[in-house]
């Protein structure tokens, strides 16, 4: 099964957009494409799996907004690396995935997130009643 299958609507445009910025943090850095690096690779997928075990699921505020800390400190540091680079450079060639990122971030700060929201977590219910 493909990694984006498991995730839908704002999740799936959330992973779409930070996948983006890896490729032009990739292409930039270590001039070759994102899909040819393994570091880049372990980091999209990391962020895939956070992503679908957010515990806001298809509520999530953007990243630096959320009040829950999901990331590794070591991925979180990478992930701040990446997008503080490829952020700006967004707009040429993903100029509407980019305002939809910067119009997301716009939004209230939420509260403590509902209980069993993740995306995972929905997947499996749906699972058990088919």
């Amino acid at each position: 099964m493909e990694t984006q299958e498991l995730l839908s609507g704002k999740l799936l445009r959330e992973y779409q957009t930070i996948k983006a910025m890896v490729q032009i943090y990739c292409k930039a850095h270590k001039q070759m494409d994102s899909a040819d690096c393994d570091e880049c690779q372990e980091f999209l997928a990391y962020a895939h799996t956070r992503l679908d075990r957010c515990p806001y699921g298809q509520d999530k505020p953007t990243c630096n907004k959320c009040p829950v800390h999901c990331y590794k400190p070591h991925m979180k540091a990478k992930a701040r690396e990446i997008m503080i680079f490829s952020g700006p450079k967004m707009l040429l060639p993903h100029p509407i995935m980019a305002i939809q990122h910067l119009l997301s971030g716009r939004g209230p700060v939420p509260g403590k997130p509902p209980a069993h929201q993740s995306n995972r977590h929905i997947r499996k219910q749906q699972a058990e009643q088919s």
